[in-house]
This record gives structure tokens, C-alpha cells and sequence, in this order.
């Protein structure tokens, strides 16, 4: 297995930072992984995950969304991310892969599934967030955003731009219409002490979801689903299933 820096643009020409995984022999099959809500492409558990794809015949790709990471400076939007994930599935495609996968964490799970389309084959997702809800740290942050129209949120040593349309896009969420979309099998990891994206929200996303998906339920553990808990492996064992 080898690691490659990568960077490449979105649509308005802005720089977005990635790292490939790449098996010993390369196969048109890739992965390509979406961090959550004020994450990075560098967690543990990313890394992880996209090294045993590859050691699996699986080629992955992490990247940073804007404001993130090592990408370009920007406000927290659900609309910017879909741009830079349908921006980074272009890239892959420029090099030749046409067999895709999306592995979506959190937030990274919502903006997984709004840029579906039929070149997608397989997603596997970690506490997706599905429904149209206030985020749960608006409570901290409101009387910031009346007055200013954006909170600034400090977390692992940067500082994060959240804007007041951010929570109006969080809002606006309808699961229905998002998930109905959605033809290839997905599986969605959950655990039942989840604070932050409740259970129920992924046990409702299964009425809308297409035959073959599939709900794992984690007992005992909360939104920060880790390689401890299996998803590693859940999602190894689902790209080998459906990313033939």
C-alpha cells in the first residue's frame, strides 16, 4: 500500500487537500470519505479506515472540505461541502476510477447522500444526519449569530466560521426527499447513546432508503463512532460486497 498527497479544485477554483491510499494493485474501485461537521481528513479513525481499504484492493481518498483541514478558508455550508465532494468524485473519475464508493461521517453522511447519482455504488455511513433539525450547540452559539450572523468556534487548535446559513440549511432538511433519491445499497452505523444525531432519525431514514440497505446498530456507544466499535470492518465487508 502507498499514500499520495493530492490536491485538486472545486468549482469556483478553490484548493481542496486530499490524501490517496493506494492498493499494491491499482483496480478502478475507490472510496472516497467525508469528514463530519468541524472535522479533518487526518482522524485516526480516517486513516484507519482508508488504510484497510487498501490493503484490500480498495483505493481511498481523504480529503478536507473548505474550512477545514488544509483546504481552502471559508464559512461552514452545506452547500460549499456539496460542492467540494462532487468536486472531489470528479477528480477520481479524471483518473480513471468508475467504480465509487462514499464513506460519510456525520454531516459528511448528509452531504454523502445529496450529491447521489447512478456513478455512486455503495455508501456506508457513520450517524448520518437526515433530518431537517436545529443543530444541538445552537443554543451556545445564538446570541452570536443574531448579532453578528456567524459564530466563531474553536476546536483542535482552528477556528471554524459557522454562518446563520448554515443552521437555515440544517433546518431545511427533508429526510423524504433526500433519501427517496438514493438507488444503491446503503448501510448506516449508529450507536444508541447518540446525543448529537438520534437513533431514531437513522431508524426513520430506513423507510426511504432502497432494498439491500442496512441499519447496524452499535449498543452503548455514542455519535463518535471509532474503529473499536467495527465500523473498520462493516465497511470493508460492505464495499466487498456491492463495489464489485
Amino acid at each position: 500500500m502507498a499514500v499520495e498527497k493530492v490536491s485538486f479544485e472545486n468549482s469556483k477554483g478553490e484548493k481542496l487537500a486530499g490524501v490517496l491510499h493506494l492498493p499494491q494493485e491499482k483496480t478502478g474501485k475507490i472510496i472516497v470519505m467525508a469528514h463530519g461537521f468541524t472535522s479533518n481528513k487526518d482522524r485516526p479513525k480516517s486513516i484507519e479506515v482508508a488504510t484497510l481499504l487498501a490493503e484490500n484492493g480498495f483505493t481511498a481518498l481523504r480529503f478536507d472540505f473548505g474550512g477545514s483541514g488544509e483546504s481552502y478558508d471559508t464559512p461552514i455550508r452545506i452547500e460549499y461541502q456539496v460542492d467540494d465532494l462532487k468536486s472531489a468524485i470528479n477528480f477520481i473519475k479524471n483518473k480513471g476510477y468508475d467504480k465509487l464508493g462514499l464513506i460519510g461521517g456525520s454531516l459528511g453522511g448528509l452531504i454523502s447522500l445529496s450529491v447521489y447519482n447512478e456513478d455512486v455504488k455503495a455508501m456506508v455511513l457513520f450517524a448520518p444526519v437526515t433530518k431537517g433539525k436545529t443543530p444541538s450547540e445552537y443554543a451556545e452559539w445564538k446570541k452570536s449569530i443574531e448579532e453578528k450572523g456567524f459564530v466563531l468556534k474553536e476546536k483542535d487548535g482552528r477556528v471554524f466560521n459557522i454562518s446563520r446559513d448554515y443552521i437555515k440549511e440544517r433546518e431545511s432538511i427533508n429526510q423524504e426527499e433526500l433519501l427517496s433519491k438514493v438507488k444503491c445499497p446503503v448501510l448506516i452505523i449508529h450507536g444508541t447513546e447518540d446525543d448529537d444525531v438520534p437513533l431514531e432519525d437513522s431508524k426513520d431514514a430506513m423507510k426511504y432508503l432502497p432494498k439491500g440497505s442496512k441499519l447496524e446498530i452499535i449498543e452503548g456507544v455514542g455519535h463518535k463512532l471509532d474503529i473499536v466499535d467495527g465500523i473498520d470492518i462493516l465497511s470493508l465487508n460492505w464495499f466487498k460486497e456491492y463495489l464489485k
